[in-house]
């Protein structure tokens, strides 16, 4: 066999544990290293590069000291920027090269010294909506995003919906993308016995019937349209069935917090919570509602339709086409059209048994080991490693 070739991976999200792109950084690396040991080696850029895959779910010492720095320097704009800089120069420096850079996070570090590079493009979201996102984040973006992502020789996005926006918008070629569903973590997100559920229902004094939303509280999410149809159902149905917020705090969610405050007996925001508790959560929940305004993928709908709660999510961007018809559709934009959709679900208990049947065996085409052996294809593609299955 040939001397094994090399692979970066950007991984400085997973400093910062608790995001989309950390879990799909984290669940397709982490695939990765059981089905490639015997032809590539793996690398993981922490700013230092490093074989160790840090876990989202359990940090090491390690881990943690490398976490705190990250909350340091995200919380200060000047530091960020500055600190980005000097990971960069570092790496002009330092790094040896490499036969293949993967960077799952939109923009590649231009000073990684590698023969070929792999970008993930997840969404256009900081260019169609840059009130969306904090500013810093938009300059930076602005600056890196267009020059850099278009020098990658291959881009890995999440559904035909992006794919097309990166033809639209970065002008990429069509036959240098390609579209990789994200997966589902099956040992989490799955049934549980009812007695198995007690302990989190209990810790988060948890209704015996409520609707479910997932999402951090910002404008992207749109729980503020959702807050707003929910606080229109009659008053036997809020009676009922609570309105439970689950997810980070976000930002630019000040009318969010107001209207919480104005139906506090009838909304409860528990703020985050771990993956186990999340699954149970999901399992308990009467109904689960996504009113997103734009994904490129969107996780919560499949991982509450694996652990067997009915679906309603919005009508737009990629949702219908990873949740196709499984899922009851809504106009995010309208607060009416929400609010009838809520109380058709709630008022027609055939409708949700149909959706919790359908969602359970539509969940199971997605998971992270598939998801990840279509990311080693592309990966052996760019290489052009021709001996990979060689023995």
């Amino acid at each position: 066999m040939k001397h094994k070739k090399k692979i970066l991976i950007d991984a400085i999200s997973l400093l910062s544990p608790h995001t989309g792109i950390a879990r799909y950084t984290y669940e397709v690396s982490k695939a990765l290293q059981k089905s490639t040991k015997d032809f590539y080696n793996l690398y993981f850029d922490y700013g230092l590069h490093s074989n160790e895959l840090i876990s989202i779910h359990n940090y090491t010492t390690k881990s943690n000291i490398l976490s705190s720095i990250k909350q340091i320097i995200i919380s200060n704009h000047i530091l960020k920027k500055f600190i980005r800089q000097t990971l960069q120069l570092i790496a002009k420096y330092t790094s040896p090269t490499y036969d293949l850079y993967w960077q799952p996070n939109f923009i590649p570090n231009p000073y990684i010294k590698a023969k070929k590079t792999i970008t993930t493009v997840h969404d256009f979201s900081f260019y169609l909506q840059p009130n969306w996102h904090p500013k810093e984040r938009i300059e930076y973006f602005n600056q890196y995003f267009w020059k850099q992502t278009t020098k990658s020789d291959h881009i890995i996005t999440g559904s035909d919906f992006s794919k097309q926006e990166i033809i639209k918008y970065l002008k990429y070629p069509d036959k240098k993308i390609s579209v990789i569903y994200h997966g589902i973590n099956h040992d989490t997100y799955k049934l549980y016995p009812d007695f198995t559920l007690l302990e989190t229902k209990n810790r988060y004094k948890l209704h015996d019937k409520f609707i479910l939303c997932v999402g951090s509280l910002e404008p992207r999410k749109n729980l503020i349209n959702l807050i707003k149809a929910y606080s229109k159902l009659p008053m036997e149905i809020k009676e009922t069935y609570q309105l439970l917020l689950v997810g980070f705090r976000g930002w630019e969610n000040k009318n969010i917090k107001d209207i919480l405050e104005q139906e506090k007996n009838h909304i409860r925001y528990i703020g985050y919570v771990s993956d186990k508790e999340l699954a149970h959560i999901y399992n308990m929940a009467s109904l689960f509602v996504y009113p997103s305004l734009y994904e490129g993928f969107g996780l919560p709908p499949l991982e509450a339709m694996a652990c067997g709660c009915a679906v309603i999510a919005s009508d737009t961007s990629s949702i219908p086409e990873i949740c196709q018809d499984n899922a009851l559709y809504i106009d995010p934009l309208s607060i009416t059209d929400i609010l009838d959709k809520l109380i058709y679900a709630l008022t027609n208990p055939h409708i949700v048994k149909r959706l919790k049947t359908k969602g359970l065996k539509h969940a199971k085409k997605f998971s992270w080991d598939k998801s990840a052996q279509e990311h080693l294809k592309i990966f052996d593609k760019v290489i052009d490693n021709e001996n990979r299955y060689s023995t």
